[in-house]
């Protein structure tokens, strides 16, 4: 129970260790969100004996992550939240569906899928590959434990398009203010307010709902040899999921991206991982965040 006793007496930490192992000892419906992108599978050899990623088979890592996802459904609350970065893999040639292996593993065990979002790479790496398109994205899968739950879509809000100059609607702008400009004829009838011209009342202030496709670059650091969680992606998942001064996990924790943005919003992060030396360059972005801070 050494991690329930390391929990209780305050969060903002980064445990090393097992994930799965590390999971069990913490306390039941603690966590309000967890955002994370587990290894995916053989991706990367971590050196470690502990890591998962380098199973035998897509099977067998389907299993192993749905073991590890298990625990953090006991450890988070009713109102909480899952949000799933993963990518798939080819083997022999055959792609295997992997997001999707594990989504639906997840839901068998009880996580309730809200939706699927495609994390669109606008920088992906160049392939070499020449019988299939070239890959650009990943699946984010947004769970909730229960059927009402934390989710604050102001916080996300995208910037309208109709009446921009990305907006696909014919004539765009010269919509805007005129009476009975709607785009369509008879889409919206009887509505005064966009039969008077009056668009401007007919969408949120805040924006847009947030889309199902989010094209965002991947992100260096100086820290890590390899891309690293992007920042931004991080950052919609936090505040979507998250009230402020909740707790944020992330059992996959790598260079620490997800407890840097926690702490820069306002919550609070619990950070696993099986490799030290991640581990330690998480423990040092955080360090170095905080010492950037007006005192």
């Amino acid at each position: 129970m050494e991690n329930t006793q390391q929990l209780s007496q305050g969060t903002n930490q980064i445990i090393c260790g097992d994930a799965l192992e590390t999971l069990r000892g913490l306390p039941d419906e603690s966590v309000d969100c967890t955002v994370t992108s587990p290894p995916y599978f053989h991706q990367r050899d971590y050196t470690n004996s502990d890591q998962i990623g380098l199973e035998a088979s897509p099977d067998a890592y389907v299993r192993r992550l749905t073991e590890v996802f298990r625990e953090c459904l006991r450890v988070t609350k009713d109102s909480g939240s899952l949000w799933l970065v993963i990518g798939d893999k080819y083997v022999e040639s055959e792609q295997q569906g992997l997001p999707w292996q594990v989504a639906l593993a997840l839901k068998k065990i009880g996580w309730r899928l809200r939706s699927d979002i495609i994390w669109h790479k606008p920088n992906a790496m160049p392939s070499p590959v020449k019988t299939r398109p070239t890959t650009d994205h990943e699946y984010i899968f947004f769970f909730t434990k229960s059927k009402q739950y934390y989710y604050d879509a102001d916080a996300i809000r995208e910037p309208h398009v109709t009446f921009s100059a990305e907006s696909r609607m014919r004539g765009g702008r010269g919509h805007f203010g005129r009476r009975n400009g709607t785009p369509e004829n008879g889409k919206n009838s009887g509505d005064s307010n966009l039969h008077d011209g009056r668009w401007d009342q007919a969408f949120h202030p805040k924006g847009r709902n947030k889309r199902t496709v989010w094209s965002i670059s991947l992100s260096k650091s100086r820290e890590a040899h390899f891309a690293v969680f992007p920042e931004s992606l991080v950052q919609n998942c936090v505040l979507a999921g998250c009230p402020v001064q909740g707790l944020v996990l992330d059992p996959f924790l790598g260079s620490g991206t997800t407890a840097l943005v926690a702490r820069r919003l306002d919550r609070n992060y619990l950070g696993i991982d099986c490799v030290e030396e991640y581990c330690d360059m998480a423990r040092s972005r955080l360090v170095k965040y905080q010492s950037k801070l007006p005192i």
